[in-house]
């Protein structure tokens, strides 16, 4: 699984205040803490940046560049249009685009971006009524965004489907649904790579139970085809489990989602943790803050 680091985000107090103030010291410290993480993009989130939002992203690249040069290479994520092409500009290398709504409005204007630079583009379905249902929903806008992106002369493998992932104490149906729609993309789209915002399913959950449920969610989308994801690049057992080194965390999830037998009583408690979260996840059990003490 490859990761885009999500830490360098307008919501950080420590980021959000450097970016108002162009503060470039804290911005190249944590572009350099998640490059010593391993990383394989940086994602650098302004949000909607509306007031000095080009200035801002081309500043923000730019620092960011200085710091570590083009590697890793940077997502750049704001609802503004003009700030994202002032990234785009400055930006040195092959950046991601994060992100273009299946809305005409919205793409219409985005996909000649990713043309004009050569640029990778994440492909979020949400639609004209926002969040699909299901996984046909989202095969449906699947097609008409990545049909527009062919048509202007985007590449499938230049497009990473963005499926969305939603919070698991709202809306566990979703969780299922994304899987099952992870597994169609391949078929449907030859070549398409599929990324995800993972941590949106522990937005809302207690703290200390974050890390388990995005830890967990990430092996099952793994199983079913999941390219990368976009996540907390200081968590150093997701990192340990995406980079292929605990094949146990790994085999002890994918034995919950083919249904078989486990002898709880003979894991260590963390296995016995992942099992009760991938049960969680898959709706065997009923989401509650205590599901790890049951």
């Amino acid at each position: 699984m490859l990761l885009i680091g999500e830490n360098l985000n307008v919501i950080s107090t420590v980021i959000g205040r450097a970016f108002r103030e162009k503060d470039p010291g804290p911005i190249a410290e944590e572009a350099k803490r998640q490059k010593e993480k391993g990383v394989d993009w940086i994602d650098i989130n302004l949000g909607p940046a509306r007031k000095g939002g080009p200035e801002l992203m081309e500043f923000v690249v730019k620092t960011v560049q200085e710091a570590i040069g083009d590697t890793p290479p940077l997502c750049l994520d704001t609802s503004n249009i003009e700030a994202m092409e002032a990234g785009l500009t400055a930006h040195q290398g092959k950046a991601i685009i994060n992100s273009i709504m299946c809305r005409p409005e919205r793409y219409e204007k985005m996909i000649p971006l990713a043309v004009k630079y050569k640029a990778n583009m994440i492909a979020l379905m949400w639609g004209p009524e926002g969040l699909p249902r299901d996984e046909n929903e989202r095969g449906a806008l699947a097609a008409e965004l990545i049909y527009a992106a062919n048509e202007a002369g985007v590449p499938n493998e230049d497009i990473f489907v963005d499926g969305i992932v939603t919070p698991v104490n709202i809306q566990q149906p979703q969780l299922i649904s994304l899987m099952a729609f992870q597994e169609m993309l391949q078929e449907m789209f030859p070549g398409v790579k599929s990324t995800c915002g993972l941590s949106n399913i522990s937005n809302g959950p207690p703290d200390h139970l974050r890390p388990i449920l995005n830890q967990t969610y990430m092996v099952m989308l793994g199983r079913k085809g999941m390219y990368s994801c976009i996540a907390d690049a200081y968590d150093a057992q997701l990192i340990s489990i995406a980079r292929g080194e605990k094949p146990e965390v790994v085999e002890i999830i994918h034995k919950v989602m083919d249904g078989e037998a486990i002898d709880a009583a003979a894991l260590s408690k963390d296995l016995q943790g992942y099992v009760k979260t991938a049960r969680v996840i898959l709706g065997h059990s009923l989401y509650s803050d205590s599901w790890l003490e049951l």
